[in-house]
């Protein structure tokens, strides 16, 4: 019998939308720097600066979900944000031809992709059985891992095929996007849900604010210049960079739902503790690797690095699993998560910039160790994570 079978309409409809939406995130991540550098001309200074607009829709995106909320449930929200990523997709690869046209078409994509971050958690969440939030979102998360694959896979086969063509890179991008938005438009899921509510700040959830803020750091350093030594330091070309993708989330595919697991086991502090260790390790290599090998070794140690990172922001959703079980009211889940993403923002825009002139005065070295310090500070921020006895809601009691 076909497994998928035994498996809820709505929880299929997730899972294909989540598919596609990773293939979109494929495509972009294997090819947006590639893209600024050769067919736009951006040094790591360019790189930097374009993350304030970028960005921008992340910063807002509270304000832009309350709005929303007040009209769609979130199944018709994530609808709606493959609507802005089809459409931002279709405008890099044919419309951009100037700094202004670029610049309003990666707001655009930016923007879709930060709606759908604002939703995909809680949609996950109302799938899942107490006590079991972990698993089911890193099943996501690993259909997520698996669509990525598809969309890195389609961009190495076009480049071998046909060279570095990004009008037909991010055309396969928009056809993913909207083929995502289809599934997301289909769900029955939330139509009985009471509303949530459109603006949330609340005491009792610092810490989740805390931790947003400083994965709006770690997020901002390793997407921006993690690959950005790669392309620039090392001349990487897409399609290693697709293939690098393409193994990350390859191994991602198991180790999602196993890090969901993980996550359910040994509860959110000692994971998201885990998780700055293991980053801070990350910064050393990215910082130190071509000061201690030789070539090629130091690539190669750079490329193992690369892929760890990429495996490592599984654990993000530790963040989301850890609101479910402090929440209030279940009510509060969607507008918190989209405050976190507002405040992780609100930090990281402008670290890029810094990050950028850091670069190009005194090297990159310097760059990842700030981001060395930020997750020794962030190990400790973890450390204070408790999940209280009686919890919340319907959510069972769960250890920290």
């Amino acid at each position: 019998m076909n497994p998928l079978r035994k498996l809820s309409p709505d929880f299929r409809r997730v899972l294909a939308a989540t598919l596609f939406f990773g293939a979109v995130a494929g495509v972009f991540a294997s090819t947006l720097n590639n893209y600024l550098s050769e067919v736009h001309g951006f040094d790591a200074g360019h790189r930097g600066w374009l993350e304030l607009p970028r960005e921008l829709p992340g910063f807002i995106i509270f304000f832009v979900v309350a709005v929303l909320l007040t009209r769609l449930r979130e199944s018709r929200i994530a609808a709606l944000a493959m609507v802005f990523t089809a459409a931002g997709a279709l405008g890099l690869g044919y419309l951009s031809s100037g700094m202004t046209t670029l610049v309003l078409f990666i707001v655009v994509w930016s923007l879709g992709d930060h709606i759908i971050f604002a939703v995909e958690g809680p949609l996950g969440l109302k799938l899942a059985k107490a006590g079991g939030e972990g698993r089911r979102l890193g099943q996501l998360g690993g259909a997520r891992n698996l669509g990525t694959i598809l969309g890195v896979g389609a961009v190495w086969l076009l480049a071998k095929a046909v060279g570095d063509r990004y009008d037909l890179f991010f055309l396969v991008g928009t056809v993913c996007a909207a083929v995502a938005g289809w599934f997301y438009f289909r769900l029955d899921l939330g139509k009985t849900d009471p509303p949530s509510r459109r603006f949330i700040y609340r005491r009792e959830y610092h810490l989740f604010y805390a931790i947003s803020a400083l994965f709006g750091i770690r997020k901002q350093i390793f997407l921006v210049f993690g690959s950005w030594v790669l392309v620039s330091l090392h001349g990487v070309p897409v399609a290693t960079i697709a293939l690098l993708y393409f193994v990350a989330s390859a191994l991602g595919v198991v180790l999602r739902p196993l890090l969901g697991d993980v996550i359910d086991w040994l509860g959110e502090r000692r994971v998201l503790a885990t998780d700055e260790v293991m980053l801070l390790v990350v910064c050393l290599v990215y910082a130190f690797a071509s000061d201690l090998l030789r070539a090629p070794y130091d690539l190669w140690l750079l490329y193992g690095a690369y892929i760890l990172d990429h495996i490592l922001f599984a654990l993000r959703v530790a963040r989301t699993t850890y609101l479910k079980k402090i929440a209030v009211d279940p009510a509060d889940i969607t507008p918190t998560i989209s405050l976190g993403i507002t405040i992780d923002h609100a930090v990281a825009m402008t670290l890029p910039i810094l990050s950028g002139w850091i670069w190009e005065r005194y090297g990159h070295e310097w760059v990842f160790v700030l981001a060395g310090a930020i997750a020794v500070a962030g190990f400790f921020v973890c450390l204070r994570i408790r999940v209280p006895e009686t919890i919340h809601s319907d959510t069972p009691t769960s250890r920290a």
